[in-house]
């Protein structure tokens, strides 16, 4: 799992007045909104005795903790502290506060400390808006598998004949396969023969040999996106911005485009025909061993079919050496005797924080 990257945090919808708490890499963060609608991501830990802010309330645009009333501002900053007769508050009363970009239906948060001119954007989905286009609103889904394993099942184009029954075992074409190198990932588009199966009754939906074509590409460790080219005009896409809980649990926020089947009394069938693939995944991940994806390729037998998991897994690489990678091992050690903060953006300006900045591998 890594720092400087953004994660879906929750959905827009079910962020209301009302705080919530979020585990993400394996810590916990409290999401609230002001008075203006602004989404905020905090540590969940005050900085006084170790409450969870996420179980207090919002007051005066700032989230309050439970324990002993200290308020904290969206910056992270604690504005009030109750017991104290005179003076401000000290310059330790303060925690993590990440930066947070809502779209697409989603609160995403920046958690880790770069700058803001070094860290990698948001996906764009350029068809959002679009004339001819319907988005889905997202969909949630939890997955007890670790988040690499599901990138890497979406990268691989060669477990659809033996897996997606509904979509009719598809068997792709290896000689068709086509790479591309995007910043901050790989993308490959091939195409498919004879089905093996009769998919899905809709026919907007049905294909020929000679026009389906599928593809997915990664954008960092947690964004994938698949293509699925019915016809020359008929395309399903699929955004799936996944956020590593812990190192055995993902949730996953799909976002759905289609240009066929526009209609919204649609929307329903379009999502069961998505979440019966989605499942035959899932039946898959959470039975894969080891749980997690091995340190080194030589425990796994690779071949030529695994470009796009070796060319993922050569950018996990790059970002280890840059010292991205939470020593998750570390943290299992202290559990329960340190409370950790993922390190955000302000820590590059100001010290003397009361929690312990997130351990990681050390770059190289």
């Amino acid at each position: 799992m890594y720092i400087n990257f953004w994660y879906p945090i929750c959905t827009s919808e079910e962020l209301t007045d009302t705080p919530l708490q979020a585990e993400i890499l394996g810590m916990r963060f409290v999401v609230f909104r002001d008075s203006t609608e602004v989404a905020h991501v905090l540590s969940d830990t005050c900085a006084h005795r170790g409450g969870s802010l996420s179980k207090g309330l919002v007051k005066d645009d700032c989230i309050v903790c439970p324990y002993h009333g200290w308020e904290y501002a969206g910056n992270g900053a604690c504005t009030t502290i109750p017991s104290q007769i005179k003076g401000k508050p000290p310059g330790r009363s303060k925690v993590d506060s990440y930066p947070v970009d809502e779209r697409y239906g989603i609160v995403f948060a920046f958690l880790g400390d770069l700058p803001e001119t070094e860290r990698q954007p948001i996906y764009n989905i350029p068809q959002v808006g679009l004339e001819g286009w319907r988005t889905s609103k997202p969909a949630v889904m939890d997955v007890n598998c670790y988040y690499e394993r599901s990138v890497e099942n979406g990268l691989d184009p060669y477990h659809n004949e033996f897996v997606h029954a509904s979509q009719g075992l598809p068997i792709p074409n290896p000689a068709t396969a086509v790479f591309e190198d995007i910043p901050w990932g790989t993308k490959f588009m091939v195409g498919y023969g004879e089905l093996q199966e009769k998919p899905s009754d809709t026919k907007e939906l049905r294909s020929n040999p000679d026009e389906l074509r599928a593809g997915s590409w990664y954008y960092g460790p947690n964004t994938l996106i698949t293509d699925i080219q019915f016809t020359a005009t008929n395309s399903f896409i699929q955004y799936a911005f996944e956020a590593p809980i812990s190192e055995t649990v993902t949730r996953i926020y799909l976002v759905n485009l289609r240009n066929v089947m526009l209609e919204p009394e649609q929307d329903e069938k379009v999502m069961q025909i998505n979440r019966k693939v989605a499942l035959e995944d899932v039946a898959i991940l959470e039975n894969l061993w080891p749980l997690r994806t091995p340190d080194t390729n030589t425990k796994e037998l690779l071949t030529e079919g695994d470009e796009m998991v070796l060319r993922y897994r050569k950018h996990l690489k790059e970002w280890d050496a840059k010292g991205w990678r939470i020593d998750s091992k570390a943290i299992k050690q202290s559990e329960g005797d340190i409370a950790w903060a993922i390190p955000c953006p302000a820590r590059r300006e100001t010290s003397n924080w009361v929690l312990d900045a997130a351990p990681t591998r050390p770059a190289d």
